[in-house]
């Protein structure tokens, strides 16, 4: 069974071209799936997986008290993992046929106002190689509401300073131009000319943008702990999330009056829906305003 979860992942990997991240997400899943299936159902071949199979798995998924967007985000991998099994007559039918998926409770993303934000941005104030690091790539973050994998995967001559924009890369490997404004190139241009070349390992020269103190790639967690410590520094209470900056930017933008098309492409969202909770939460903020001054709200 683990090696037909395998061609799946490989099918994934070649043939739909989709990120380490999801690729991983689907590893996860179905492994648990798997698991579950040989260990409490007592099946042993995908041919003999059922519909009361996949059904007792998501209720043992919601006994651990797993949310509805885990829940979907697995019957999502299971009918994906089921349909690739029958076409490829690894099975002879598929059991996920009619299995629906959870409503979701889309939770508003949590955001920064603008004083938050503009108190992070200046938290890193040392003047280190490592300061100037944090100072450029919290504002290219903010500049360009880019994800966290994307931006620690920038590479050198993926910033083009004298044009004022930056090339990303993002999920499923398709690339988009950002425009990126003055502050974070200003930050951008005094790290390169300041503080990385401190930072580049002589044995191990690399050109991704953002590096750490050995020299190398700068990672998620490394980035986060960085995030966490600065928010800290800015006496910002909110939970913060690697996600946060992105979020605040896109609904800021909104705030502002920008167009939601624009913000998909800036975001590189494939749906329209998925940018469309920022309007919900622009329009939360607004009530709040009018609540608090209005005088006979």
């Amino acid at each position: 069974m683990q090696d037909q979860i395998q061609d799946f992942l490989h099918y994934l990997t070649v043939e739909r071209g989709l990120s380490k991240n999801t690729i991983i997400s689907y590893e996860r899943d179905l492994n648990s799936y798997m698991k579950y299936l040989i260990n409490v159902e007592q099946v042993k071949d995908w041919k003999a997986c059922n519909r009361v199979n996949i059904i007792h798995f998501l209720s043992h998924l919601k006994g651990q008290g797993k949310s509805s967007k885990t829940l979907a985000r697995h019957i999502a991998s299971i009918r994906s993992f089921h349909q690739f099994l029958l076409r490829e007559k690894a099975a002879d039918e598929d059991p996920s046929v009619h299995i629906e998926s959870p409503a979701l409770e889309r939770a508003l993303p949590k955001v920064l106002s603008m004083e938050e934000v503009e108190a992070l941005l200046d938290a890193p104030k040392s003047g280190t190689a490592l300061s100037l690091r944090d100072k450029a790539m919290l504002e290219v973050l903010y500049a360009t509401g880019m994800r966290v994998s994307e931006l620690i995967s920038l590479e050198l001559s993926d910033v083009h300073t004298s044009m004022g924009f930056v090339r990303c890369v993002g999920k499923g490997n398709k690339e988009r131009i950002i425009p990126i404004g003055q502050a974070a190139l200003n930050a951008v241009e005094e790290y390169l000319s300041k503080g990385r070349g401190q930072l580049v390992s002589k044995k191990n020269k690399t050109n991704f943008l953002f590096l750490n103190h050995h020299g190398n790639k700068l990672t998620r967690q490394g980035f986060w702990k960085i995030l966490k410590r600065l928010a800290s520094e800015a006496s910002i209470e909110k939970e913060l999330t690697p996600h946060t900056l992105r979020h605040s930017f896109a609904t800021h933008l909104l705030m502002n009056g920008a167009d939601l098309r624009a913000v998909q492409e800036m975001l590189g969202h494939a749906d329209i829906s998925t940018t469309q909770i920022y309007t919900h939460v622009t329009n939360v903020r607004l009530k709040d305003v009018y609540t608090k001054f209005h005088p006979r709200a």
